[in-house]
């Protein structure tokens, strides 16, 4: 069992895989599932680093013990205070009773307000050393990487960094868990779809991380979500440097809510002349269909944004008034708007879209294009500019 789970040194995988659950924090699908990634360093002095979903503990208790049989847990690092991570940090303190948890400030008043532990703590501040015996580790505190205690940690003697939350994906870990000995194409989509839902608004912490971290010579990634990353860390590391500075590819996604299929025409037409100009990368969106957290992904991917609303109850259509205050949460920033609406006896879509356009600070692009009822040529004509102002504000990037 050792062989099976060793990563590098002496530190082993001792995580989880959840198969069971459907929406991650309740809201999120897990089409592939989740891994809870916890690790374990056998050394003169023995650490665990972070535990895993309390659903899971017997499992997770079973892994370590094949590891380190009756031997005593000299520290728990918690890196992530999230319960999906330290849920089983009360069960750990029961079976080993005089283990001394290891956090910062912040990670010592949500254990108590978590858990109600206490006992032997280790409180540590940024750059504080702690040795195992061979391993030699230093914590780098990264707050706000996703919540305000976040940290990680460094293994100086192998170059392992164990990030939290940070460089995280959704997908479980089918059979291997490090990258060169598995397919790793679920992951990257996930990838994004992870970060732009989870971690998205928090891209200015996100950069002061990775400049922090930007001098380590790391080998190897452990996330408490996806895969190790070792042969593919720098691709990794480039995704979250890219979608924390908010840099788009090249395409537009249009977003649309419509009751009848007038406005979703409208998106056609809007679509076709995007194409037309010569932007190859063109998703669109039905929020009757498509699930927000795969939008927001969307969104963060590429740089064109168009968002089309049927006027319902003198107010957006439901579905695209709650995905537009998804936005707004996760501050994004160099995004090209357009917006478009349409209504039977009285418009009000885009005024609200109007609304929503200041506050994202986007930068506005084309006309708005407002259809009463159905489609005539002049509002053919007039979603074709809408795209074709998109388009050309895209290619100016080139």
């Amino acid at each position: 069992m050792e062989q099976k789970t060793k990563i590098r040194g002496k530190v082993y995988y001792v995580g989880v895989n959840d198969r069971t659950k459907h929406l991650f924090e309740g809201l999120w699908p897990l089409p592939y599932g989740v891994s809870y990634n916890s690790y374990l360093i056998d050394d003169e002095k023995i650490a665990l680093v972070d535990t895993v979903d309390i659903c899971y503990f017997e499992v997770f208790l079973h892994k370590i013990k094949s590891i380190i049989g009756n031997r005593p847990i000299d520290y728990l690092i918690i890196n992530h205070m999230e319960p999906d991570h330290s849920g089983s940090l009360s069960l750990i303190k029961q079976h080993y009773p005089n283990i001394t948890i290891v956090g910062n400030k912040q990670t010592f008043g949500m254990v108590e307000g978590f858990y109600g532990v206490k006992g032997e703590q280790l409180l540590i501040t940024n750059g504080d050393p702690l040795d195992l015996g061979y391993h030699k580790l230093r914590f780098y505190l990264t707050p706000m990487v996703h919540w305000p205690e976040t940290m990680m940690t460094f293994d100086e003697t192998e170059g392992i960094l164990f990030s939290g939350d940070g460089f995280g994906a959704f997908g479980t870990l089918d059979g291997g868990f490090i990258d060169s000995r598995m397919n790793t194409d679920k992951f990257w989509e996930e990838m994004i779809r992870y970060y732009s839902n989870i971690v998205g608004k928090y891209g200015s912490a996100v950069q002061k991380a990775l400049q922090k971290l930007s001098s380590l010579p790391i080998t190897t990634i452990c996330s408490t979500h996806g895969p190790v990353w070792t042969e593919q860390k720098e691709r990794v590391i480039d995704i979250y440097d890219r979608l924390s500075r908010y840099e788009g590819e090249e395409g537009v996604v249009i977003v649309y809510g419509t009751m009848y299929g007038n406005t979703e025409q409208m998106a056609e037409a809007i679509a076709l002349e995007i194409s037309n100009q010569g932007i190859k990368n063109v998703v669109l969106h039905n929020v009757n269909k498509s699930h927000p957290s795969y939008i927001i992904a969307d969104i963060f991917k590429y740089r064109g944004l168009i968002i089309g609303s049927a006027t319902y109850s003198n107010q957006l259509y439901p579905e695209v008034e709650s995905l537009l205050s998804k936005i707004l949460i996760r501050d994004m920033k160099k995004r090209y708007l357009g917006y478009f609406g349409s209504f039977c006896w009285s418009s009000a879509a885009l005024r609200c879209m109007s609304s929503f356009a200041e506050k994202s600070k986007f930068e506005l692009v084309g006309i708005p294009v407002d259809m009463k009822i159905s489609m005539n040529e002049q509002t053919y004509e007039d979603c074709a500019s809408l795209g074709s102002a998109m388009a050309k504000r895209l290619k100016l990037d080139r």
